[in-house]
């Protein structure tokens, strides 16, 4: 969608009349704006994106809900404490590259966290919409048309203040690509240093390359992130597995006075019962990879994928949704959620939820696989269901699920991808002495730091978390880098 910052002369006397409305009464009367998706029948046929962006007049509209509080709880809800009223009323004011601009100044990647981030559960929570049963402020929506917006204008070679290239002595490397390390590494070249990240895959972009589809979050988002930081003097070499390729000690000897590990969790789980090992059974990390990022599927890869006709995603976090979707464009004709808990539990996002429902998904909550059987030649056929009931909360907060005595069904299903949960690869952990792992196998670090067991060597991201979301990542990407800075310039 073309945002341009051209003003027609009915655009300019439609906002000044639109500034006028100062009011809460009046703010508070204008609806949330509905952004523009792809018709469903349409986008399970293709990759294309389903959020469409909002036009001009749409950001203008929505950005004038903001009320401008005094105290904004919402900054609260940010982990990378966005100013969020900042670069809202700069669209309100028609400034877009100057709401850019602010947002720049604490996110390396808003195009990214404008599309992916789960706003409805941080800043968005957090808005005082929220205390009068209104709907928030769309401030994710309002977030990528902001970075949309300067990435259009910097294409029409417009001025977007992009960052200067460091030309810094002190030298750091950044281990993963993912949205932890591309935050830490524009923070540290912010901060005057040469920034080298290492990429043991062939893409640029960790996690959000091969974990999230193009139609959620297109490639060509992240390559312009990515193209940013290059400008910014941050350096990237792909095909680099650190542990194997090179060592740490090898980085030592390198140069670098700092490491910042944020090599993800991409070592999936699984559920332990019978069958998990028949042909067609795949964890969502393997097949999200060989599509999105090793292009199964497309004309001109021939990289094997499983086409199902009835597929099963086992799990209810927004992997699971990303993989049911997927299936749908994969020609699958019958795809089903399988989840344990009900569907108010779902980790997934809403928005998520929704867009599987409305492209032909089926959800079975309260149900959970215990066996899977296979035809004679060792493929999955069917999938034997528990029935579940919620009972007592568990340490998390939700009700545990139980099982029905004598309840189980059984369902005909001809490839599985499960989606329960990732760890960490044990690699780098195995790879350097003395460095401390939980027996999650995530790395051990100072909360307030981030620093590992091993002096100047800094983590954060899924390697300490487990598992988390992308804005959280970047949230310890701008932590350790700040940390980092500290202690180099004391030393």
């Amino acid at each position: 969608m073309d945002n341009s910052t051209t003003i027609s002369p009915r655009d300019a006397k439609w906002r000044e009349e639109l500034r006028k409305s100062h009011t809460a009464k009046e703010r508070m009367a204008i609806p949330r704006v509905q952004m523009p998706e792809l018709d469903p029948a349409y986008r399970v046929t293709c990759n294309d994106e389903v959020n469409q962006g909002l036009s001009a007049e749409q950001a203008i509209l929505e950005a004038t809900r903001c009320l401008d509080c005094p105290d904004p709880q919402c900054v609260t809800g940010c982990p990378v404490s966005i100013n969020i009223p900042g670069f809202i009323k700069n669209i309100e004011r028609s400034d877009f590259l100057e709401a850019a601009a602010v947002l720049k100044e604490t996110s390396a990647l808003p195009a990214v966290c404008g599309r992916v981030c789960p706003q409805e559960r941080q800043c968005e929570s957090k808005c005082i919409y929220t205390k009068t049963r209104r709907p928030a402020v769309a401030i994710g929506y309002l977030e990528r048309f902001a970075a949309d917006t300067a990435r259009e204008a910097a294409s029409r070679d417009v001025e977007t203040a992009p960052l200067q290239p460091t030309t810094g002595a002190t030298r750091v490397a950044v281990v993963g690509s993912g949205p932890a390390s591309l935050s830490f590494a524009g923070e540290m070249a912010r901060r005057g240093y040469s920034v080298h990240v290492f990429e043991a895959l062939h893409e640029i972009g960790g996690v959000l390359k091969y974990g999230i589809p193009e139609f959620r979050l297109p490639n060509e988002i992240v390559d312009a992130e990515i193209r940013g930081l290059r400008a910014a003097g941050v350096e990237f070499t792909a095909d680099c597995v650190i542990g194997k390729t090179l060592s740490y000690e090898d980085l030592m000897e390198m140069g670098f006075k700092g490491v910042f590990v944020a090599s993800g969790a991409g070592l999936p789980r699984f559920m332990g019962i019978p069958g998990e090992n028949y042909i067609g059974v795949m964890s969502s990390n393997e097949y999200l990879t060989r599509v999105n990022l090793m292009g199964a599927g497309r004309p001109g890869w021939a990289t094997p994928v499983i086409r199902g006709r009835k597929v099963a995603v086992i799990g209810g976090g927004n992997t699971a949704m990303d993989s049911c979707r997927t299936a749908r464009r994969m020609g699958a004709k019958e795809v089903y959620i399988v989840y344990r808990r009900s569907e108010a539990e779902m980790p997934a996002r809403v928005e998520e939820v929704r867009h599987a429902k409305e492209e032909g998904v089926t959800f079975l909550t309260l149900h959970n696989p215990v066996e899977y059987l296979a035809d004679e030649k060792g493929r999955v056929r069917a999938m034997r269901l528990q029935r579940m009931e919620l009972g007592e909360p568990d340490e998390s907060g939700r009700r545990s699920p139980q099982p029905v005595e004598g309840a189980i069904s059984e369902v005909e299903v001809d490839e599985v991808i499960v989606s329960v949960g990732v760890s960490p690869n044990p690699l780098i952990p195995d790879s350097i002495e003395g460095l401390e792992v939980t027996r999650r196998g995530t790395l051990v670090t100072d909360p307030e730091t981030l620093e590992t067991t091993i002096p100047m060597l800094f983590a954060g991201g899924d390697i300490v978390r487990g598992g988390a979301t992308v804005i959280l990542a970047m949230g310890d990407g701008r932590k350790a880098a700040a940390a980092m800075d500290e202690k180099i310039r004391k030393s």
